[in-house]
């Protein structure tokens, strides 16, 4: 855990080599975990980790509360209605560095409160100049509609309004809105590039822009439509980047991007330490029959979130547990955006036991609670595979992860 500002414009970051992810290889004494129709192979060996885990684990001491913060009374009330009292370490190195304006790059594991940690300051921003205008550039609609919520949340009766531009939703509504008075636009890359060629986005009147979970988007093929935004951004401007993980790619992007950027970096595993991980071999069974005895034999699969690979894929298998006896449902993209809101909506509040969704679909969910992923299909990375379980065992709590070797 560290932080270390960069003089130059940039970084490098040597790239995390794994001898247990490569593409081709043989196969392993776990059997073939080789994907079809893809180049890349995943040592199984990666997908376990049954370690007992115990509480006595690295405990992180943070330099301050949030009361010690320097922002508006308004905020501090804020954060206080919330109950928020401790910062996370994300929290705690990143608020001041975003509040003294610095460009900031946020390295952390997923549920580490990044959203917090940039809308807090950025309220208070807003607060200081009522004509302060902030971007939010994120990967997907539903991590677009959880920052807004949040965002929502923080600035009751302030008077603060957002835009939120995504994909899936009406786009006569979004330029209804943006009409309007609003100081924060969230939304997905190709979408917010249609308004700004349309000219209902004024990238000259921000100077201020976040990009979360920038990893992503690089492997979802937004680099183009992020590169379009960067260029229409101000020169002076402060950018804040935020990536669970750091490549050779991504440091790239952050050089160009980027000023003198501070980098925080609270990431120290790939895999939360609360997530236990093991394999379900299926030995040539039927995978829908090991997935109903597993969910029907074992009490504690009490909210359960399960990745498939394909749309069709997906929304079969939702359909077939629902006709087995089980509470399920689906997203991905062959869902409209309220459908894909009802799902999730129904899965946050417990009234389904089981969400079935594609990659691109759950990327970024903040769900409380969820007490086991099963990865149905296998990922088609490694990366994909950390994204996957860091839905579970988030916030202190303990998850696990199960994937399924045929």
């Amino acid at each position: 855990m560290f932080t270390r500002n960069f003089s130059n414009r940039g970084f490098k970051t040597r790239s995390s080599g794994r001898s247990a992810f490569k593409r081709g290889g043989s196969s392993s004494r776990f059997g073939g975990s080789r994907k079809k129709n893809s180049g890349e192979y995943i040592n199984p060996a990666l997908f376990i980790n049954k370690a007992v885990i115990t509480e006595e684990v690295e405990h992180f001491v943070p330099e301050h509360n949030f009361q010690d913060f320097n922002v508006d009374l308004t905020v501090k009330k804020a954060i206080a209605s919330k109950g928020y009292i401790t910062p996370t370490p994300i929290q705690d190195r990143a608020i001041t560095h975003i509040l003294s304006g610095s460009d900031v790059v946020g390295v952390a594991n997923t549920g580490t409160g990044k959203t917090a940690a940039f809308l807090i300051p950025l309220i208070n921003k807003v607060i200081l100049n009522r004509r302060e205008m902030v971007l939010i550039v994120v990967p997907t609609r539903e991590l677009a509609l959880q920052i807004e919520d949040e965002l929502h949340g923080f600035t009751k009766g302030m008077r603060i309004f957002s835009v939120c531009c995504v994909g899936g939703a009406s786009m006569g509504r979004q330029i209804s809105q943006l009409r309007n008075q609003y100081n924060f636009i969230i939304g997905t890359p190709g979408r917010l590039k249609d308004h700004i060629e349309h000219g209902f986005i004024r990238l000259a009147n921000f100077r201020t822009i976040v990009l979360d979970e920038a990893d992503r988007m690089l492997d979802m093929g937004f680099i183009n439509d992020m590169r379009f935004i960067m260029a229409g951004m101000p020169k002076e401007r402060q950018t804040l980047f935020f990536s669970a993980t750091i490549s050779r790619d991504i440091d790239n992007l952050i050089y160009e991007f980027l000023r003198q950027p501070i980098r925080i970096s609270v990431k120290t595993r790939d895999t939360a330490k609360n997530v236990e991980q093991d394999v379900i071999r299926t030995d040539g069974k039927d995978k829908v029959e090991v997935l109903h005895d597993l969910l029907s034999k074992k009490t504690e699969f009490c909210k359960v979130l399960i990745f498939g690979r394909t749309k069709h894929g997906v929304e079969r298998l939702s359909q077939i547990l629902e006709r087995r006896g089980f509470k399920s449902g689906s997203i991905h993209g062959n869902k409209n955006q309220s459908q894909r809101q009802k799902a999730l909506d129904l899965f946050k509040n417990n009234y389904i036991q089981i969400l079935v969704a594609t990659d691109v679909a759950a990327r970024g969910l903040d769900i409380a609670d969820v007490s086991h992923v099963i990865n149905y299909d296998l990922p088609a990375t490694y990366h994909d595979y950390i994204h996957r379980i860091g839905r579970t065992g988030r916030a202190d709590k303990r998850g696990k992860a199960l994937t399924f070797l045929e």
